[in-house]
């Protein structure tokens, strides 16, 4: 079929003329072309010499004598330099074919045909270069035709894809690629052929022929084009990026791990309880770095023992029996719910022989056959790998153990289901780093633990035991440590009775928190109690108990010393007495305390305070008051002397000691604190109990920052119908006296099984104050939780307990009281002494009897 040769065709790009000389050897045609190559129309060409016509004239003579050889019949074939008109130097250079021929008439002529060199080389120069790139490239070259089948394929490709690179030719890309694929690359191909926009970097995978690896390429599309702008293909250049795949890959998992890693350290061991830790652990692997997670504590740590973690599961790695015994503290899943709860509820004991028949169940108690993978990585320290799930619903499990300073606490298993991928060393190594992060939290959780139990046995046993008790007063407490972590503290509170039924009430603040705070504390408290017991003024108490705050700041308790030699002269100190000094400095303890005595019969109340906050007292139907109670210096300051307040409360009163973490905040002023107490305690008849809750929600105390104690005391002095009070002259008819009035009152008050030895030891009281007292005689009996009696003189000497010698007709009195009563002492009073004892009120069994070996003791 003709047609005609359209633009842009291959003899455009190679600039083909002809023309023809006569036998006279003038040019007799001129081609058009011949025009566009020479820059000469057919007019100013046609009849003359060629040689003249577009020849330099230093070449004219050999020409001439070429077209004289050509007119002879001779083929000729040469390049030859032209000119064009116009134009002084050789512009161009042309290869000519020339062919003899003849006329109609037989003369010799000939036909010659032109090519521009130039374009020649530059065709060949860039077929070339298409031929290095397309052919010597290190990547996958192909183009495809119209119908998308391979026009022509590099040798890389071939390389790739298999055989030579001619035996593409015709192949689709079904032949390379997998449908989902090749319908991908398919479409795209269409698509650019279609619009002529190019893709780049179109990702594919596929599987070469031969081999059983994925690969991953890059490939860029692009329209190829005629001459003359008709499409006439798609070319492709295709990158093997497999390793950068791979290398993304790591990166990825590698970004991934530092993001667990991170995530860890903020996630895991926020709490100190174990448990929490070790769900803390899942959340973190579950679903990040795992489907399915589980973990395993030994059952020595979880429940308190003192043995050492090393040897929880020493005696069945010895005796070859399993593993110690754990427990299954927490799991994870992330699978499916059409998936089967992998670790749903198993057997738990059944973990151990045969009959396993799934999974601990949560909160189990159980142990690993001795050769299983768990109790070998518990036994090594080092990773395991488990067998996938006969199911096949798990394929790869990491028995990872929980090591905490090259001890193994726990285990902890991650496990990939079925369409994850493997562990590989990446994960095992992120497993192990997961593994100890938690291992360390939780074994700081049980260091804590132990420490907490011990510090909480020491703070329980420096508070008073239950709920305190005393005669006239309804108690209610609350003690909230400031530190959370150790639930111990500075502040302390303390009910202490006294004799005559008066009750001593005791706040007190150590500066500073913590054990260290506690143990001065508790040092402070057991001081006060002695002190108590002493029977000593409010202001005594405290000034015995600067001296004591004192002394706990240096080395075994003693008087501080200024650190001079005993030289008799003043000699500087030593550099080690002067360490002693600053360390001495560095470990003064200071406290506040408010000391309160309460007698029940008068109910007045006696207050003594070293730099503490004042009492306050609530009485029915008035406004809370701050008691005006000079504050002192505070415990250990010492060289100041403490004053006393006495206060008679209302019936019914309410009396609140507190420490300042109660009252003051870095949000208030302490005036505010103080006066929202007092409103807080606006309705005082309300039950104790429920009045102590309310201070403490109203109240903005910022629980943490400060320890808080609250000691109120509801005011009831006893009945007057509970109290016997008489003045006796200072006669012997007294003795008798006091007997017949004990006897009276025992009497009106059912105390019959008590009347014979009240009488008695009545009797050897008075009988004493006769002896060695002075002034007037009071007696005074109490009845509250037991019986008291009391008698005053003005005489300042105590009496002191004696043996008598076998020759004395007295001596025995104070024994006697001794033997009789369950408790007896004297204490000094502001204008002489009181000598006491202590019944206990029968409660329906006979009075013991003296054994003979008592009485003798008297003699």
């Amino acid at each position: 079929m003709w047609q005609s040769s359209p633009p842009g065709s291959i003899y455009d790009y190679i600039r083909v003329a002809s023309f023809s000389i006569g036998a006279d050897g003038l040019i007799e045609q001129w081609s058009r072309r011949a025009a566009g190559l020479f820059g000469m129309s057919s007019a100013e060409v046609v009849g003359r010499d060629p040689v003249e016509a577009f020849m330099p004239a230093e070449l004219r003579p050999d020409a001439h004598r070429a077209v004289s050889e050509i007119l002879d019949g001779k083929e000729w074939t040469g390049l030859v330099p032209f000119r064009i008109p116009g134009e002084n130097a050789v512009r161009g250079l042309a290869e000519i074919y020339v062919m003899p021929s003849e006329t109609e008439t037989g003369e010799r002529a000939a036909l010659c045909i032109v090519v521009d060199v130039r374009a020649l080389r530059r065709i060949e120069t860039d077929l070339a270069a298409s031929q290095a790139i397309f052919g010597q490239s290190p990547f996958g070259f192909v183009l495809f035709g119209t119908d998308f089948t391979v026009v022509r394929a590099n040798k890389r490709f071939a390389t790739v894809f298999g055989g030579e690179a001619d035996d593409h030719r015709g192949r689709t890309v079904d032949d390379y690629l997998a449908r989902p694929e090749a319908e991908r690359l398919s479409s795209t191909l269409r698509r650019v052929l279609e619009t002529g926009d190019a893709v780049t970097d179109l990702q594919l995978v596929g599987t070469p022929p031969g081999t059983t690896g994925r690969r991953h390429w890059s490939m860029n599309l692009y329209r190829v084009h005629s001459g003359a702008g008709r499409p006439v293909g798609i070319a492709g250049l295709a990158t093997d990026v497999t390793q950068r795949h791979i290398a993304a890959r790591e990166a990825a998992s590698a970004r991934r791990n530092l993001a667990l890693l991170n995530e860890a350290s903020a996630r895991i061991g926020n709490s100190l309880d174990l448990e929490t830790t070790a769900r803390e652990l899942l959340d973190v692997a579950v679903p990040g770095f795992c489907d399915l997670a589980s973990v395993d504590l030994y059952q020595g740590l979880l429940t308190g023992e003192e043995a050492s973690p090393a040897s929880w599961g020493r005696h069945h790695q010895e005796s070859g029996t399993g593993s110690a015994e754990l427990r299954r503290v927490a799991h994870a899943s992330a699978v499916s719910d059409a998936l089967p709860e992998v670790f749903a509820a198993g057997t738990g004991s059944g973990a151990e022989g045969a009959g396993y028949t799934g999974p601990p169940a949560l909160g189990s108690v159980h142990r690993y056959p001795f050769h299983s993978p768990c109790a070998v990585a518990l036994r090594t320290g080092r990773v395991e790998d488990v067998p996938g799930d006969e199911r096949g619903f798990v394929h790869s499990t990491l028995a990872v153990p929980m090591v905490a300073h090259d001890v193994v606490v726990g285990l902890v298993q991650f496990s990939r289901t079925k369409g994850s991928e493997s562990f590989g060393e990446r994960d095992r190594a992120l497993a192990t780093e997961l593994a100890a992060r938690a291992a360390v939290c939780i074994d700081n959780a049980r260091l804590y633990r132990r420490e907490h139990e011990r510090a909480l046995i020491l703070q329980r046993s420096l508070l008073p035991p239950g709920d305190p008790e005393a005669a006239g007063l309804d108690i209610a407490c609350r003690y909230l440590p400031g530190n959370t972590a150790t639930e111990v503290g500075g502040d302390w509170f303390d009910v202490i009775e006294l004799p005559g039924h008066r009750t001593a009430l005791v706040v007190g603040d150590v500066m500073g928190r913590g054990l260290r705070a506690a143990v001065a504390m508790g040092e402070l408290r057991t001081a006060v109690r002695t002190l108590a017991l002493l029977d000593l003024e409010p202001a005594e108490v405290l000034s015995a108990l600067d001296e004591v705050a004192r002394g706990l700041g240096t080395p075994g308790g003693g008087e501080r010393s200024d650190g001079f030699g005993a030289g008799g002269g003043a000699q500087w100190p030593s550099r080690a007495a002067h360490k002693s000094r600053e360390a001495d400095l560095s470990e003064v303890y200071l406290a506040t305390c408010v000391y309160a005595v309460y007698d029940p019969v008068t109910r007045r109340c006696t207050f003594a305070n070293a730099g503490h906050l004042p009492p306050v007292v609530a009485e029915p139907g008035e406004p809370a008051l701050l008691l005006d109670v000079p504050p002192g210096m505070p415990l250990g300051v010492g060289g100041e002397p403490f004053e006393e307040v006495e206060v008679e409360l209302k019936e019914g009163a309410l009396l609140a000691l507190y420490t300042d973490g109660l009252v003051e905040s870095r949000d208030h002023p302490l005036d505010e604190g103080l006066d929202a107490f007092r409103q807080a305690l606006a309705e005082p008849s309300q039950p104790l109990e429920d009045v102590c809750d309310h201070v403490l929600t109203t109240l903005d105390t910022r629980h943490g920052e400060d320890d808080i104690a609250l000691l109120m005391a509801r005011i009831q002095g006893l009945a007057p119908d509970a109290v016997g009070d008489w003045r006796l002259p200072r006669e012997l008819r007294s003795v008798g006296r006091a007997r017949e009035l004990a006897r009276e009152q025992l009497t009106a008050w059912d105390l019959d099984d008590l009347v014979d030895t009240t009488e008695l030891l009545v009797s050897e009281l008075v009988t004493n104050a006769l002896r060695y007292g002075e002034g007037e005689i009071r007696l005074r009996l109490l009845r509250d939780r037991t019986l008291v009696c009391e008698v005053w003189d003005a005489g300042l000497v105590q009496p002191r307990r004696r043996r008598a010698r076998d020759t004395d007709e007295g001596g025995r009195g104070l024994q006697l009281v001794g033997l009789l009563s369950a408790a007896w002492g004297s204490r000094r009073t502001p204008r002489g002494k009181t000598v006491w004892f202590e019944l206990a009120l029968p409660d329906g069994a006979p009075a013991a009897e003296l054994s003979v070996e008592q009485l003798l003791s008297m003699y």
